[in-house]
């Protein structure tokens, strides 16, 4: 029997030959200039045509933004390999770019395009990827991924519930925590398969001694526990009870790490780099249920979720997938490296913030120029693999 072809024939430009390759070009590239743009916004020495307040505009295209990006890039990518379908390319993957780059577009000219079409067009980016993740799921019949789905069109409705509320009551904080929320439980969905999956893999080639623990009910257990502590978070931030349930959600998500053998992988920065991302989980966590209790402010723990876990994570996905689909050497390079101190020194900087009031504005700076080093650097570092045909010579997978 002849074997099924893993790719279309496909003359087109190399970037849109797959999934990966323009979302994680545009999305970190995004990443990096918002976080340019947002510092002389913060200073009121810039204003956008957006019918956004300042920090509102931040918050939307870190969370709304620059993660739906990447999310859309990993999804194109990974759903190909679990269902057995051919992967998105050419037209219908310029054109989920074009509706992606149009929210970017709508939203930042919301004030004069009016907020009902910016919404829309915002929206209907992650509408239309969550429909396109439906359809090769139902068609692969590879049902154990329609989690995956609903948490996309949670965040659809996240989404334009942070449109109705910016407009209708000038500040969007319940739907920028409901995205948050969605994103972290993502994070823990998805992270853990691939850390204990690719820590597993390589420990493998280095020898006898302690390898990730496979799924348990403790893994059951911290998924529940903390999609509850989220949800008693977004429904009462403060408080005895949401504090008691997301510091068990924390201490049950560092137990979850440890079992993953994270201390083995100190000589394979690729392999590391998740489990310092996904550290961040538990941080957050930790930081949020000090909050409720009112002994920080709730802006460490958020920090801790967005900069740290959202931001650390999305480096290592990127960087790893793409290095595997391109038929890169699984390495990380010293360009690479840096990318990677410096997303820890800008989730480092900016919880620090909270706790150093004195040195407040100078860990701002930090951590602002930090993010933007790391993701810029990231962009130009990966530009001309993302951009280039694959090679075929190295035989590696993501």
């Amino acid at each position: 029997m002849a074997q099924v072809p893993r790719l279309r024939p496909y003359f087109g430009p190399a970037l849109l030959s797959y999934g990966f390759r323009p979302f994680f070009l545009l999305g970190p590239l995004w990443a990096g200039l918002a976080v340019l743009v947002w510092l002389p916004m913060f200073y009121g020495e810039l204003s956008l045509t957006t019918a956004f307040a300042p920090l509102d505009w931040h918050v939307h295209e870190m969370l709304f933004g620059y993660v739906p990006a990447i999310v859309a890039g990993f999804l194109l990518t990974a759903i190909p390999n679990w269902t057995g379908r051919l992967p998105l390319q050419g037209g219908p993957l310029l054109g989920l770019v074009i509706a992606w780059l149009g929210g970017r577009i709508a939203v930042a000219l919301s004030a004069l395009i009016g907020w009902r079409i910016a919404a829309l067009i915002d929206v209907g980016f992650l509408a239309l990827l969550a429909a396109v993740v439906a359809r090769e799921v139902f068609s692969g019949r590879n049902w154990r991924n329609l989690k995956i789905v609903a948490l996309l069109s949670l965040l659809a409705i996240a989404n334009a519930a942070f449109h109705l509320v910016a407009h209708f009551d000038g500040i969007a904080q319940v739907a920028a925590r409901s995205g948050i929320a969605i994103v972290i439980v993502l994070i823990m969905v998805v992270g853990g398969r691939i850390v204990p999956s690719f820590t597993r893999n390589w420990l493998m080639r280095r020898g006898p001694g302690r390898l990730p623990a496979p799924f348990a009910r403790i893994d059951e257990a911290c998924l529940v526990m903390s999609g509850a502590s989220l949800v008693l978070w977004l429904a009462k931030p403060d408080g005895i009870p949401t504090a008691a349930a997301l510091l068990l959600a924390a201490i049950l998500n560092g137990l979850r790490l440890a079992r993953w053998a994270g201390e083995r992988t100190l000589a394979d920065r690729l392999v590391l780099v998740l489990h310092v991302g996904f550290a961040f989980v538990p941080v957050g966590f930790l930081l949020t249920a000090l909050a409720a209790f009112g002994a920080v402010a709730p802006s460490a723990g958020i920090h801790a979720w967005t900069v740290g876990a959202i931001g650390t994570m999305t480096l290592a996905v990127m960087s790893r997938a793409s290095l595997g689909h391109a038929g890169r050497r699984l390495q990380a390079s010293p360009m690479l490296q840096a990318v990677y101190g410096l997303a820890v020194v800008a989730a480092s900087a900016r919880i620090c913030a909270v706790f150093l009031p004195q040195w407040n504005i100078t860990l701002l700076h930090i951590a602002a120029f930090a993010w933007a080093a790391a993701f810029l650097g990231f962009a130009a570092h990966y530009a001309p693999m993302l951009c280039s045909p694959k090679q075929l010579a190295a035989g590696n997978s993501a």
